[in-house]
């Protein structure tokens, strides 16, 4: 390309090849083109967000790790325990019955994710693949249910599962969180992000609706459903509320409930509530730490539009 000049500007003229001159945009802006400073602003933006997510949980592991001898309400914080033990852990599992009530809340979970994985998937399947009245009506309910908190519905929650029988019994803590309207949601958006000429084609070859739920659409979906069963899961394993309301008999408490004995009767003892604590945080990580592979995949599956 070639340039011409004249007495008030430079014209650019194509070259030979006939292809146009292009023009310099002017305010681009590139993030691999960052000041030092800017860059230095970012980094403590990250390292500020980073000690305030992930510093309460190591100060709760230092705090566990302590000796009953060393002072944990120093002027300067310390993380590092200078007398680390683990006898705290211990003294959690004979003061009251962890196993007992982890393996009560590990049948409630698996109740939770379980209904979540099929009741999800069926209803985020029929709203996005099958035609039938009030389908948007449905999804709307759905969308609705969102707004409301928790506590709005508890009352009735707790009135139908007594009139059901449930009442202090796990299947009862498990039955109003079988099936989320967010986990619902996720579902239909993966299913609606999948090409409909794929539907089609199956119907062509005769594939009935179930057969397009489980060999087509379900398989590409197993990110989505990952992310389905981790947040299932944090929500039965955490949940607080609603078990301490269902439950009265305390061999049947769940690890949330049964951990509020250390806290009457050892609140002079913050060691022991910390290792309870992290008692109840350790299968979290372990549950994320083997699904988050997958966890990150559902995420791309559900920001991708049909």
């Amino acid at each position: 390309m070639t340039t011409v000049t004249d007495p008030v500007r430079p014209i650019a003229v194509p070259d030979s090849s006939g292809t146009p001159p292009r023009k310099r945009k002017r305010g681009t802006f590139s993030f691999n083109s960052l000041s030092p400073a800017e860059k230095v602003v970012r980094y403590l933006l990250l390292v500020f967000v980073l000690l305030i997510t992930i510093g309460p949980f190591l100060w709760q592991l230092s705090t566990s790790l302590k000796g009953s001898g060393e002072d944990i309400y120093t002027r300067i914080p310390r993380l590092l325990p200078s007398q680390p033990t683990l006898a705290h852990y211990g003294e959690v599992a004979d003061t009251i019955p962890v196993w007992n009530y982890m393996r009560n809340s590990i049948e409630v979970a698996v109740l939770v994710i379980g209904g979540n994985i099929v009741g999800s998937s069926l209803a985020g399947f029929a709203l996005s693949r099958l035609e039938f009245r009030f389908r948007k009506i449905v999804l709307g309910l759905f969308l609705a249910t969102l707004v409301l908190p928790g506590e709005v519905t508890i009352i009735s929650q707790y009135v139908t599962v007594r009139e059901l029988g449930l009442a202090n019994t796990l299947f009862g803590v498990a039955l109003p969180g079988m099936i989320g309207a967010l986990n619902v949601l996720l579902m239909y958006n993966a299913f609606r992000s999948l090409p409909l000429e794929v539907d089609q084609a199956a119907v062509v070859d005769g594939a009935n609706v179930w057969q397009r739920f489980v060999y087509i659409a379900l398989p590409s979906v197993r990110g989505t459903l990952s992310v389905v069963a981790i947040f299932s899961f944090i929500g039965a394993w955490d949940d607080f509320l609603w078990p301490l309301i269902v439950l009265t008999d305390p061999d049947k408490y769940t690890l949330t409930v049964g951990l509020q004995y250390l806290s009457g009767t050892f609140s002079n003892n913050p060691r022991l509530i910390a290792a309870g604590t992290m008692i109840a945080f350790i299968p979290i990580v372990i549950v994320f730490a083997t699904l988050q592979r997958f966890f990150f995949k559902g995420v791309e599956e559900g920001a991708v539009k049909g």
